[in-house]
């Protein structure tokens, strides 16, 4: 959401990181469905003065670059229900991070644990981006 309202910033240019192939989006239909809910509220149109059509084809657009991984709601990890949808989409699409800046993701060390035995390492945007512009491998 934060690349489509502020189309210069870092989560616009990691999102253009992620269509030139630099690493693997990986997404769910419930995400692209939240998504595009969020994009489609009128207070957020009003801020971006864009339409549902606007909405629609950035969302077909993050579809495309993406890798599509089936969920189904059992995981349930996260204090906050709408973040398990993100961490059960990592985990079944074997993802090695997560790009979040959402503090019940980044600053709960029982999930930090939980997704460290999975495999996985929470990341912030701008960390990401710094990695990529300086070409090293992604760390934890």
């Amino acid at each position: 959401m934060s690349a489509f309202l502020t189309p210069h910033g870092f989560p616009a240019r990691l999102i253009g990181a992620g269509r030139a192939g630099r690493f693997t989006v990986v997404s769910s239909l419930p995400l692209l469905e939240e998504l595009l809910e969020v994009l489609r509220r009128p207070r957020i149109m009003k801020v971006r003065q864009t339409t549902v059509d606007d909405a629609e084809a950035y969302v077909r657009g993050v579809a495309a670059v993406a890798r599509l991984v089936p969920v189904s709601g059992m995981l349930h990890l996260c204090r906050d229900p709408d973040d398990d949808w993100v961490l059960e989409t990592a985990v079944a699409g074997g993802a090695t991070h997560v790009v979040s800046r959402d503090e019940d993701v980044t600053r709960d060390l029982e999930l930090q644990g939980q997704l460290e035995i999975r495999g996985i390492a929470t990341i912030t945007v701008s960390r990401l981006l710094a990695v990529l512009e300086h070409d090293t491998k992604v760390t934890r």
